[in-house]
């Protein structure tokens, strides 16, 4: 069977409907986090990774436990047979509260599973793509290019080298912008 007739099998409704919680809920970079859920799930497939159906269906919810607090898990593990291996994926991507954006990260590269590299690199080319000059100041965009640099391209080539030349172009392009703008790399 291939791939694509793999992904005939799959079942993502009941993930999306526990998505739909991230329906209203803001983005940092605009936006609502359901729409960066379903992009995240997109560029996943853009990359063919149509047999993963704990991937895929970890994509859907990846930001529900951080942004929806009161979900409970309990509905989560019921969905299907796969649904304890989704939410310990989720939680694996899910930064705790009080932890540094760095060490979040950083824990992820050093640590963390090849499918939650994925799920991060794939999480992190749909944030650069919405990422905009009007919602950020220049300098958090900056400092958002500079940890892309430092720790998510490294996950990608752990991952996957299409990955590497995605973020490594869309950190290029916005720093392009930025020094268009006369704002130089946050570390010079």
């Amino acid at each position: 069977m291939t791939a694509e007739e793999k992904l005939k099998n799959l079942v993502l409704a009941p993930y999306i409907l526990k998505a739909t919680a991230l329906i209203g809920k803001q983005r940092g970079v605009g936006g609502n986090q359901f729409r960066h859920a379903m992009a995240t799930m997109a560029i996943l497939l853009d990359y063919k990774l149509f047999d993963d159906y704990v991937l895929l269906k970890a994509s859907v919810i990846h930001d529900l436990l951080e942004d929806v607090p009161e979900t409970n898990e309990f509905e989560i593990r019921i969905i299907d047979g796969q649904a304890d291996r989704v939410l310990e994926l989720v939680k694996e991507v899910t930064k705790p509260v009080g932890m540094s954006k760095a060490d979040y990260l950083r824990r992820i590269l050093e640590q963390g599973s090849y499918n939650a590299k994925l799920l991060k690199c794939a999480d992190r080319i749909s944030n650069l793509t919405d990422l905009h000059r009007g919602i950020k100041s220049d300098e958090q965009i900056s400092l958002y290019l500079d940890q892309t640099e430092e720790y998510v391209i490294p996950m990608a080539h752990l991952v996957n080298d299409d990955m590497v030349k995605e973020l490594t172009d869309l950190v290029a392009k916005r720093r392009e912008i930025l020094k268009a703008m006369g704002l130089k790399k946050s570390s010079e």
